[in-house]
């Protein structure tokens, strides 16, 4: 099998596509250490079945199922403790380092856009995914995924011109 990826490919593999999916993932889930897992839970998912190493939609589509498979089980668990505490609220916004006011201005515009923009916009940019890839990943079509980014881009426009 001329096909099968090495231990090496793997590595670089993780090398090249971990940060951008750290950043992916951090959309969902409360801390740096719950993205980590899920990118390394998608990679031994991706790697036990054998899948093509270099399908990064695949990829991501399995870190946000896997996210949004922790967020429901940390959902239920956070109804469950809010009969408990009546104030239990869960936050699943990136979290950015902030250096300078237009740094701080632009993380909040983003924070501000819907989640389905803010999501193509994360992938696009940061990860450099291709609209087919996004599309693949997220389960929508290619247009779509266009269009979302589309979107994204002109609120994040729109927000920077009334400031």
């Amino acid at each position: 099998m001329d096909n099968v990826a090495t231990h090496e490919d793997w590595k670089v593999c993780f090398s090249e596509f971990g940060p951008g999916l750290l950043l992916f993932a951090r959309q969902w889930v409360r801390s740096p250490t719950d993205a980590e897992d899920i990118v390394q839970e998608a990679f031994v998912k991706f790697w036990r079945r054998n899948h093509r190493i270099d399908n990064r939609a695949l990829l991501y589509a399995t870190v946000r199922s896997i996210a949004l498979d922790l967020i429901r089980r940390d959902s239920r668990r956070a109804r469950r403790e809010a009969e408990a505490f009546s104030d239990a609220e869960q936050s699943i916004e990136p979290q950015f380092e902030l250096v300078d006011e237009s740094q701080q201005a632009l993380v909040a515009a983003i924070d501000r856009l819907p989640h389905e923009q803010r999501e193509v916009l994360v992938m696009k940019i940061w990860s450099e995914l291709t609209f087919a890839e996004i599309a693949t990943a997220l389960g929508i079509s290619h247009n779509t995924a266009a269009s979302r980014y589309r979107y994204a881009l002109n609120a994040l426009k729109k927000n920077f011109q009334t400031q």
